[in-house]
């Protein structure tokens, strides 16, 4: 599985933007997508939870802001930001888990959010 996010860029607090995760290789497998972000000296953290039954999961810190979803072709997860705040602003990168005799994880390169206040 390989995976390429984009979609970051600058955006004014109170502002929107909806980021992509394109994945080739063996999407079948997937079983869960992630969106993690990393700030600068902090460690990453999870934002989004997308599983392949439908189901989505938040970070107490977006909920209600951020939509993860994935596209009918079913190789692209999205995370709609919309009220973005200065303290959003982060490298995010998604992520995607196979359960097949074992876990396995594979990540995208990341892309950057910068939100001015």
């Amino acid at each position: 599985v390989q995976l390429q996010a984009c979609g970051g860029g600058l955006v004014q607090a109170g502002g929107s933007l909806r980021l992509s995760c394109i994945a080739s290789g063996s999407i079948f497998s997937i079983n869960v997508m992630r969106w993690y972000r990393q700030a600068p000296g902090k460690q990453r953290e999870l934002v989004a939870t997308f599983t392949s039954g439908g189901s989505a999961d938040y970070a107490d810190f977006v909920k209600g802001r951020f939509t993860i979803s994935r596209g009918n072709a079913k190789n692209t997860t999205y995370l709609q930001m919309n009220s973005l705040k200065p303290e959003d602003a982060a490298v995010y990168y998604c992520n995607a888990v196979v359960w097949a005799r074992g876990s396995w994880q594979y990540w995208g390169q990341g892309t950057q959010v910068t939100v001015s206040s």
